[in-house]
This record gives C-alpha cells, sequence and structure tokens, in this order.
C-alpha cells in the first residue's frame, strides 16, 4: 500500500464516521489496519509487535524483523528501559 492509498483509504473511513455509517471502534480499526499495511509494506520481514512488560512500555506497537528488533525499537523509543527488560508480542 502506497501513502497515497493509505490517506485516501483513512479519508474514507472518517467520511462513513462522519455520516454516521461507521461506529468510534470501527474507525479506529480501520486506520489501525491500514496503517499496519502501510508500515509493514516496505519490508516483507517485517512485522506490529506490541511490548507487554515492564509497566512503562507497555502497549507500545513497532515494526520490526524480529521480536529482538521489536525490543531494541521500544528501548529506542522510550531511552530509559534496557532491551533485555522487553517483553514483546508479535500482532497478527
Amino acid at each position: 500500500m502506497d501513502r497515497i492509498s493509505a490517506l485516501r483509504t483513512i479519508e474514507e473511513a472518517l467520511t462513513a464516521y462522519e455520516d454516521g455509517d461507521l461506529s468510534l471502534p470501527a474507525l479506529e480499526r480501520e486506520v489501525r489496519g491500514v496503517l499496519r499495511t502501510y508500515a509493514t509494506a516496505f519490508d516483507e520481514e517485517a512485522a506490529v509487535y506490541r511490548a507487554t512488560a515492564p509497566p512503562t512500555v507497555e502497549g507500545l506497537a513497532v515494526v520490526a524483523a524480529s521480536p529482538r528488533g521489536a525490543r531494541e525499537r521500544v528501548a529506542d523509543l522510550t531511552g530509559d528501559v534496557d532491551p533485555a527488560a522487553v517483553t514483546v508480542a508479535r500482532v497478527e
């Protein structure tokens, strides 16, 4: 998915929400799906990972080629956590 396609799809979802044809949770799912597709399109090896521990990074989602890369990315983004202390789960 290229940038223009991603933006068009998000615009369509926003319009459907404004018209009352899409609920807020459905809009969030649609936008999240577009962003994941867009972010992982650059690298076929990449996947979305969500940090599950420690509590200071819980819920943070990153794109990486491996769990190790995801832990390192989380640590880089937060700047105050050791990558070895980070637990991640692949988001399907």
